[in-house]
């Protein structure tokens, strides 16, 4: 199963020539996800190939940076005749703000569009094979993140143990690893727990949209696999980062440290840095205990594997 993510904008709240605002594309299998979506999000969608069949966009919040290219990306798919429905998730009190965004041109899409408001607590989608959780975030505004967190995966087949206990290749492989015991002709019985091994983990990816550090990212964050946190500015300005309602790239870090985040993405780099991000970033990555911290550029892709691969 396919779990990917391309950064579609890495900025704060104002771009800059090579960065784009907040916006991140999830490919998850045949799904497809949208966290936040700042002003040109469609045009990233085009310039970095994600493609437009999003069925979910979860928003972290409601300032500008994070969802003005809500009105552009609904009209541009009434455009192209779209039929599906699409789900906007939202914190709790913000559904008239986002009604007011997908109405702004004076006309409502064609498409079926819901709006849902969440809050930390909340499953925003749940499916057959995992669940978008809502946790608590500290911004200027109501605002909440998103953990994707898949189930658990079957256990490995032991074939060989399997033939070795008599089970003939063919359909009883497929009742033991789908936990159901077999009978064999002689009259024996071969348990799941006899050719199966222990459940395996799935993969958890977490965003925080904008955030000053909080218990609650950590806790959602827990052995995640890769954690997209708030990274605003330096540590020089640790102050002016918790009266904005943002963080330091340090204090990304130190949050990926205590949840045991095995990868740690810095993003919402504040313009100021323009042309120097990765000074901002060196500063995360030096306190990183993780296997990897970095600092995406606008159009980057990252594959996410099992842990056990």
């Amino acid at each position: 199963m396919t779990l990917s993510v391309t950064f579609l904008g890495t900025s704060g709240a104002v771009p800059t020539a090579a960065r784009n605002p907040s916006a991140v594309f999830v490919r998850r299998d045949g799904d497809r996800l949208l966290f936040d979506c700042a002003e040109g999000t469609q045009r990233q969608m085009m310039r970095f190939s994600t493609g437009f069949a999003v069925s979910h966009i979860f928003l972290s919040h409601t300032h500008g940076d994070h969802v003005l290219g809500i009105p552009g990306l609904l009209e541009s798919w009434d455009f192209n005749e779209r039929d599906a429905p699409v789900a906007i998730h939202t914190p709790d009190g913000t559904r008239q703000a986002v009604r007011n965004l997908v109405t702004a041109t004076g006309s409502r899409p064609s498409y079926p569009v819901r709006i849902n408001e969440v809050g930390p607590g909340d499953v925003a989608l749940a499916t057959d094979e995992y669940e978008v959780r809502v946790f608590r975030t500290d911004h200027r505004a109501t605002s909440v993140g998103y953990a994707l967190v898949e189930d658990e995966r079957k256990g490995r087949f032991d074939r060989e143990r399997a033939e070795e206990l008599g089970v003939p290749v063919g359909p009883k492989f497929s009742q033991l690893h789908d936990g159901e015991p077999v009978e064999l002709d002689d009259g024996t019985v071969v348990r799941p727990e006899q050719v199966v091994g222990d459940p395996r983990p799935g993969r958890t990816l977490v965003y925080t949209g904008d955030t000053r550090p909080t218990s609650a990212t950590v806790a959602a964050a827990a052995d995640a696999d890769l954690l997209i946190h708030d990274a605003t500015f330096t540590a020089d300005r640790r102050e002016r980062a918790g009266e904005t309602g943002h963080s330091t790239a340090v204090q990304a870090a130190e949050i990926a440290n205590r949840a045991n985040a095995r990868r740690l993405a810095f993003t919402h780099v504040s313009s100021r840095y323009a042309g120097h991000e990765h000074d901002l970033a060196a500063e995360g990555e030096a306190v990183f205990e993780g296997e990897r911290a970095f600092l995406p550029d606008d159009g980057d892709e990252i594959e996410i594997p099992h842990p056990d691969e």
